[in-house]
């Protein structure tokens, strides 16, 4: 091509924003109901185009959702991926650039600018057929799922979510949550004993619902699960705290 006759594409670049936490026992994500076309009305993941070629992409992201969400202190962001295939948006060529925080005890949002709503919804609900989400942002999400789901795997992120001591149980519904899935407690037990430094026996027993006692824990100095916690769904059998103290 003769580059005296070429021109550069028109191109926009946005951000896409994938938040999770836990709320009660189950995974959710962060969603705004859009209050401008396209999709007007519909659900998304809060996001928006940069504001000029001075702003930094992660610095929109979090502008993104202070604006459309409320959420002023916004949890430690990583990308998640690049999304750009043509028509993923009907105003123009859109290449999104989309970030994934899962974080513990995340404040209630409070939508804002192009936003009319923004809420927390389960992510299993969310994922079933009958929740419809703007653009591209189902794969987005089912693509931050799944990094999240990994990141449980190989590292201790999951302590997070718990009290500064937790039993064995409290920790495996973390796991419950996020993977989607039930976990036979006898052999999360090994898992979680197998990874040394993972987490770390203190203080007195706690007396579970059942009455039994059950040994705490509280989150231990590794920074890599060796081996990892592999995702597996296995009947749930008897003593989910798994052996005494």
């Amino acid at each position: 091509m003769d580059d005296d006759h070429w021109k550069p594409p028109s191109v926009l670049l946005a951000v896409d924003l994938v938040i999770l936490t836990l709320r009660g026992a189950s995974l959710h994500v962060l969603l705004v109901e859009r209050g401008v076309e396209p999709y007007l009305g519909a659900l998304a993941l809060p996001g928006g185009f940069l504001r000029d070629q001075g702003e930094d992409i992660t610095a929109a992201a979090r502008r993104e959702l202070s604006e459309e969400a409320g959420l002023l202190d916004a949890p430690h962001l990583e990308t998640l991926g690049v999304y750009g295939e043509p028509g993923r948006d009907p105003r123009g060529r859109v290449v999104s650039v989309a970030y994934l925080a899962i974080a513990p005890r995340l404040p209630e949002p409070v939508a804002g600018t192009d936003a009319a709503g923004a809420c927390w919804k389960p992510v299993e609900q969310v994922l079933s057929a009958g929740v419809e989400l703007a653009f591209d942002h189902r794969r987005i999400l089912v693509d931050g799922v799944e990094r999240a789901r990994a990141k449980l795997e190989h590292s201790p992120l999951a302590t997070a979510f718990c009290g500064d001591t937790f039993t064995i149980s409290e920790l495996q519904q973390v796991y419950e949550a996020v993977w989607g899935v039930k976990l036979d407690p006898r052999n999360f037990y090994r898992k979680v004993q197998s990874a040394r430094g993972f987490i770390v026996a203190v203080g007195p027993t706690r007396r579970t619902e059942n009455g039994r006692p059950a040994r705490l824990f509280t989150a231990g100095p590794l920074h890599v699960l060796h081996p990892p916690m592999v995702r597996t769904a296995q009947a749930v059998c008897e003593d989910p705290e798994g052996p005494a103290a």
